[in-house]
């Protein structure tokens, strides 16, 4: 999986001055080893979009305490063949899930709503 995207940004200016160029590298890349939290759900969107959605739980390495620490991850499985296998997931199956972060924003009753979500472009079972 390779989402790396690279910027490149210039300014000119007349005279004496110098060219001033600015590169960004930016990436949003997601490897995730968990176990699934509940069955996961087929949802089609108002558009007639069909997804996927379920929950991972990922434990942290968290070695500043010996209180085990997770989190739960809303992962959105998009492309047919990866809909079709995740409905196939079982409670407390371990997978691995390739993605990207994404931020959902839709019209709710009280205003505007917003979530974090991975969008998954590969899912695996371990």
């Amino acid at each position: 999986m390779q989402e790396t995207v690279l910027r490149k940004n210039s300014a000119m200016v007349t005279g004496n001055s110098k060219v001033l160029t600015q590169t960004t590298l930016a990436a949003n890349e997601v490897h995730l080893i968990g176990r699934i939290s509940g069955r996961a759900i087929e949802k089609t969107m108002p558009s007639g979009d069909l997804l996927v959605e379920f929950r991972l739980v990922v434990e942290r390495d968290n070695q500043r305490s010996e209180r085990r620490e997770v989190d739960t991850l809303d992962i959105a499985v998009w492309p047919a063949r990866l809909r079709k296998r995740a409905l196939t997931f079982v409670v407390d199956e371990w997978v691995e899930v390739d993605g990207a972060l994404r931020r959902r924003f839709w019209q709710s009753p009280s205003g505007l709503a917003s979530r974090w979500q991975v969008e998954a472009s590969q899912v695996r079972r371990l």
